[in-house]
């Protein structure tokens, strides 16, 4: 029995560690991506995928019983509330920002096909 507490326990350190490392891999990328859309989508996932596999090394530390369930909800509420959030930031973003045009380009598909002739006919008139 003492052999199954060992994996069980290692199991739990590999899970908290895992997530421990995303939440500081998020934190990295907060920092170092220049755009606030960027920023967000690295903490967001980092945020949700952090602490569910925390959760998930708690939940199988501590057994089977009611605490271990209402780990298992907060871990479902997290994946179905923190996407949700991020995009309705995102949108908030995308709405009130004005310097956002700055960095990123939206065309079409006519606008994107004319800038493929351009580039293809001075590539053509360079050789």
């Amino acid at each position: 029995m003492a052999v199954v507490e060992w994996i069980r326990f290692f199991i739990v350190i590999a899970f908290l560690l895992f997530g421990m490392s995303i939440f500081f891999l998020e934190i990295f990328g907060v920092y170092r991506f220049r755009f606030v859309l960027d920023r967000m989508q690295i903490a967001a996932t980092g945020d949700t995928l952090g602490i569910g596999l925390c959760l998930m090394g708690l939940m199988i530390a501590n057994g089977w019983d009611a605490t271990t369930a209402k780990m298992g909800l907060v871990i479902v509420f997290l994946w179905c509330a923190s996407p949700v959030s991020s995009h309705m930031i995102a949108r908030l973003e995308y709405v009130t920002d004005a310097t956002l045009l700055e960095n990123c380009r939206m065309m079409s598909l006519e606008d994107a096909e004319k800038e493929a002739e351009q580039k293809g006919d001075s590539e053509d008139a360079d050789i």
